[in-house]
């Protein structure tokens, strides 16, 4: 992929070649942050749509204040917000201080030492390891179960944890495309990492794998 100078250069000189590439490459990731604020996948694809027309029609005005990618996705963001408002189903993104449901803890607090005891705070025992994906049936269970796990968090969550650890985006890019502080973004953070870890200590602790699917022939 181009430098963004370049990549932005080419898009203003409507190189249909660069934004086919662009494209290819972006679209999956907008349509999984476009689902977090819309209601249907067909939804979805319409604000991608509508994200890359904005695309071609801003694209001049683009200054590299930042990378090319987050831009497109603050387009992204701004299109899904005006129709998951129009679903009733808008992120209040001015007020996402952790509120109600989402500030109580993530993990039974009693997994943890209490202030009168050495290491306070630290676990009393240490999460049991997860099996290795080491087989292609177990890894599509795992990813089954976080897919599900991702449904069930809060939207706020969702878009977050789909930002850092789905498209990869580092902390300051995912307040940049949010408009949110650095501060709320570690809480969402955290919070949707505990309840999709939690999600997955309940179905290894359930059984939901096959021990000869991992350690072979008992």
């Amino acid at each position: 992929m181009p430098r963004d100078e370049e990549l932005a250069a080419r898009l203003q000189d409507r190189d249909e070649a660069a934004f086919a590439s662009l494209v290819d490459s972006w679209s999956s990731g907008m349509l999984r942050l476009a689902r977090s604020f819309v209601s249907t996948d067909d939804s979805a694809a319409e604000v991608v749509q509508e994200a890359w027309l904005a695309v071609i029609e801003g694209i001049a005005a683009f200054e590299g204040r930042s990378s090319l990618k987050t831009w497109v996705y603050r387009i992204v963001v701004n299109i899904a917000k005006r129709c998951g408002s129009r679903e009733s189903r808008s992120v209040p993104w001015s007020s996402l201080s952790p509120t109600g449901e989402e500030t109580g803890p993530t993990v039974d607090p009693n997994r943890f030492r209490g202030p009168d005891e050495p290491y306070a705070g630290h676990w009393r025992e240490f999460p049991a390891r997860w099996p290795a994906p080491e087989q292609q049936t177990l890894a599509g269970e795992i990813r089954s179960q976080v897919a599900v796990a991702l449904d069930q968090l809060p939207d706020s969550q969702r878009i977050v944890i789909t930002l850092r650890d789905i498209e990869g985006y580092s902390s300051a890019e995912v307040c940049s495309i949010l408009d949110i502080s650095a501060a709320n973004q570690r809480v969402l953070l955290h919070r949707a990492r505990a309840l999709v870890r939690g999600r997955l200590e309940d179905y290894f602790a359930a059984g939901g794998h096959d021990e000869k699917r991992i350690g072979g022939e008992a």
